[in-house]
C-alpha cells in the first residue's frame, strides 16, 4: 500500500496530459493546489484571465492553463481543458488510508455472520450474528455493523459507523466516519400526562454507489423501511428521518435535516441547512436554494428558495426585499402621519 504522495515532473504531467510544455521539464510537481497558494511544488489551474492574474500574485510552482493564455514565464502545461485535466491530477493525487487486508485479531465475528472474499476488516471492528460482508468490502477500526445488517461488495466503511440492525448498505457505497444508520426513528406520542415512546421497528435500505458524509444519521423507519437511493450523495451531517424516501442520483448538502416520512424524487439538488418538515413531497428534478425551508410539496421539476421555499425567482426578490424593510416601514409611517395629517384639516 502506497505510503507517501507521489510527486511528478512537469514533463511527465505533460505526458499525461497530452498538453504542451512551456518550462523546464524536470520542475517537479508535488501535490494539486489553489491559484492563490504560495506552493513552490503545488501546480494550479487557471481557466480565466482572472484567476490567472491570481496565481502570478502568488508563489505557486507551475500552472495548468488554456491554449489561449500565456504563463508569462511560469512553468505552466496548456491543454484544451484545464480543469479535465485537475481532475486527472486529483484522482492520481489521492492516497487511500492504510488498511491491512484480512480481518484484524481484535475484530469480533459472530460465527453465523458471512464475510466476502478480499474483505479487510480492521481493529475493534464488530460484527454481529447474521451480517452480510460483501467481497473486499474493507470496514475501518472501531465500527459496528448489527444484527442481520448487509454490505455490498466492494464498500468502504471508515471508522467510527454504527449500523444498528437490519440495514441494508449496497455495493460500491462510501460512508465516512460518523455515520449512524438505523438509530429510532424521532416517534413519541402525548399519552396526556408524559410523551411516550413509539417503537421503531423498520429498516433502513441504501442503494448502489452512494456516499454518506461524516456525522450524517439515516433513523430506521418506524415500520417498513427508509430509502435512500442508488447513487445518492449525502453531505456531512444530513439528518434524514423514518420513512423517508430519497430517489436516484440526488445530491444533499450539510446540515440539510429531513422530516419523517417525506419523498424526495430522483435527480434533487439540495442545498446545505435546508429544513424539510414532515409527510412532504418532492419531485423528480428539483433543486432547492440552501437555507431555505420546505414545508409543503414541491411538484417540480423546477428551482426554489426561501423560507418557505418558492419558485426561486420569487425567492430572490423576496429576499432582497427584505434589506428594504426598514426604509419601507418609515416611508410607511410618514405617508400614515400626512394622510392623518390632511384629515384632520379637512374636518
Amino acid at each position: 500500500m502506497e505510503k507517501e504522495a507521489p510527486t511528478w515532473t512537469l514533463g511527465e504531467l505533460a505526458q499525461m496530459f497530452g498538453g504542451e510544455l512551456a518550462g523546464d521539464p524536470n520542475h517537479p510537481v508535488a501535490r494539486p493546489a489553489p491559484a492563490d497558494s504560495d506552493d513552490p511544488l503545488g501546480i494550479a489551474f487557471c481557466e480565466s484571465e482572472r484567476y490567472l492574474r491570481v496565481a502570478q500574485s502568488h508563489q505557486i510552482g507551475a500552472l495548468i492553463l488554456p491554449k489561449n493564455l500565456s504563463a508569462n514565464g511560469r512553468p505552466a502545461i496548456h491543454v484544451d481543458y484545464p480543469r479535465l485535466a485537475f481532475f486527472h491530477l486529483l484522482t492520481l493525487s489521492g492516497r487511500p488510508l492504510p488498511i491491512p487486508p484480512g480481518i484484524h485479531p481484535t475484530a469480533i465475528i459472530d460465527e453465523s455472520a458471512r464475510i466476502g472474499d478480499g474483505v479487510s476488516i480492521g481493529p475493534y471492528v464488530v460484527v454481529e450474528r447474521g451480517a452480510d460482508i460483501g467481497a473486499r468490502t474493507k470496514i475501518f477500526p472501531f465500527t459496528y455493523i448489527g444484527e442481520g445488517c448487509i454490505v455490498g461488495e466492494d464498500s468502504t466503511i471508515f471508522t467510527h459507523v454504527v449500523m444498528y440492525q437490519d440495514v441494508s448498505l449496497g455495493a460500491r457505497c462510501i460512508v465516512h466516519s460518523g455515520v449512524v444508520l438505523g438509530a429510532d426513528g424521532f416517534g413519541f406520542m402525548w399519552d396526556g400526562t408524559k410523551q411516550v415512546k413509539i417503537p421503531q421497528v423498520g429498516r433502513v435500505q441504501v442503494g448502489d454507489d452512494s456516499e454518506l458524509g461524516a456525522n450524517t444519521a439515516i433513523d430506521r423507519a418506524t415500520a417498513g423501511v427508509t430509502t435512500i437511493g442508488r447513487g445518492t450523495k449525502l453531505d456531512n451531517l444530513v439528518q434524514v428521518g423514518h420513512n423517508v424516501k430519497i430517489g436516484e442520483d440526488s445530491v444533499i448538502a450539510g446540515q440539510t435535516a429531513i422530516g419523517g416520512s417525506t419523498n424526495i424524487g430522483s435527480r434533487t439538488s439540495i442545498g446545505g441547512q435546508t429544513a424539510i418538515s414532515d409527510h412532504v413531497e418532492i419531485g423528480d428534478d428539483v433543486m432547492v436554494g440552501g437555507s431555505s425551508a420546505v414545508p409543503s410539496d414541491l411538484a417540480g421539476p423546477g428551482q426554489y428558495f426561501g423560507r418557505p421555499a418558492i419558485p426561486a425567482t420569487e425567492g430572490l426578490r423576496a429576499m432582497n426585499a427584505v434589506g428594504k424593510l426598514p426604509k419601507i416601514l418609515s416611508r410607511l409611517r410618514a405617508l400614515e402621519a400626512k394622510v392623518k395629517e390632511l384629515e384632520e384639516r379637512g374636518s
